[in-house]
């Protein structure tokens, strides 16, 4: 994943994402509507939200890759809002929140991710955090040390808690809780009247045994990658809860559509995906998942 959707395996590079952004075009068909409250609906976030590569591109920079099809698109179909914009990018982080994104493929800069909140914002999502912690980065160092190791031992975990401190756990804890702290709180100001959900993180990581070679994981690194998730996840819930924010808990039912399952089951495409989604990210059914996770929290249905 790297930074999530810019980064997610070093080899493909940000030309290979901004060509593939362009050839995106294959509509999905939209889900059923749902009745719902109006709002003036924004959602902000990573890659994670925007759904790079899945049909349709949309809305600009264009190298933020946002979908159509990605959760954030889906919720305002079913509740038909007064206004919605999704000012979702990939590579995000909290910092984006406040300030200009650059660096993107195209050379595009996406603006404060905050600037689109105000007063009369009734509903806010908002997914981010995994690139503060660059949980992709782990993920794909985890992968090239499976592949050298040939898939025996656990590499990738003694490379992470070397020394007796696992590292991942420690930045999670020090960095990246209090800046979503931040981001959270943040938002509330900007948006005092707004309904705020935080929709937090999968876990794409496959079950043990994996499927090495294809995904080049050790079988013995998957329960540490386990755990980064859920570890995160438990961060995203702490800091929404006491930002009094709602929670959108993703966990539990990614399990069993990881990026070893076959196409039309896994919701999280591996290294080659196989289907139109960018390495390492959800797929259309995934961000289905994700909208579906949504609606349920607010009371609607897809």
């Amino acid at each position: 994943m790297g930074r999530l959707g810019c980064s997610a395996t070093r080899g493909l590079g940000r030309l290979g994402l901004a060509f593939a952004i362009g050839l995106a075009a294959v509509a999905f068909a939209a889900p059923a509507g749902a009745a719902g409250a109006v709002h003036r609906y924004v959602a902000l976030g990573d890659s994670y939200t925007a759904g790079p590569l899945i049909p349709n591109p949309t809305g600009e920079p264009i190298d933020c890759g946002r979908s159509t099809n990605n959760y954030p698109h889906v919720v305002a179909r079913a509740i038909h809002p007064a206004a919605f914009r999704d000012v979702s990018c990939g590579s995000a982080t909290t910092k984006d929140m406040t300030m200009p994104q650059t660096g993107l493929p195209l050379g595009g800069t996406n603006p404060p991710q905050f600037d689109a909140l105000g007063r009369k914002v009734g509903l806010v999502t908002v997914g981010i955090g995994g690139n503060d912690m660059d949980f992709g980065g782990i993920v794909t160092t985890c992968a090239e040390l499976g592949f050298q190791s040939g898939g025996a031992g656990h590499p990738c975990t003694d490379h992470y808690t070397s020394g007796g401190v696992n590292r991942v756990y420690r930045r999670l804890h020090d960095v990246v809780g209090p800046r979503l702290r931040r981001t959270f709180q943040g938002i509330e100001r900007r948006a005092p009247h707004a309904r705020l959900l935080v929709v937090g993180y999968p876990d794409p990581v496959p079950q043990p045994p994996g499927c090495y070679p294809v995904v080049p994981l050790a079988p013995g690194d998957l329960p540490f990658l386990h755990g980064v998730a859920r570890r995160l996840d438990r961060v995203e819930r702490r800091h929404a809860k006491a930002a009094g924010a709602e929670y959108v808990e993703l966990v539990p039912g990614s399990i069993g559509h990881d990026i070893c399952q076959p196409p039309g089951t896994k919701w999280y495409e591996g290294i080659i995906p196989t289907s139109p989604a960018y390495p390492a990210h959800p797929n259309a059914l995934g961000e289905a998942y994700a909208a579906r996770r949504v609606l349920a929290v607010l009371g609607a249905s897809g």
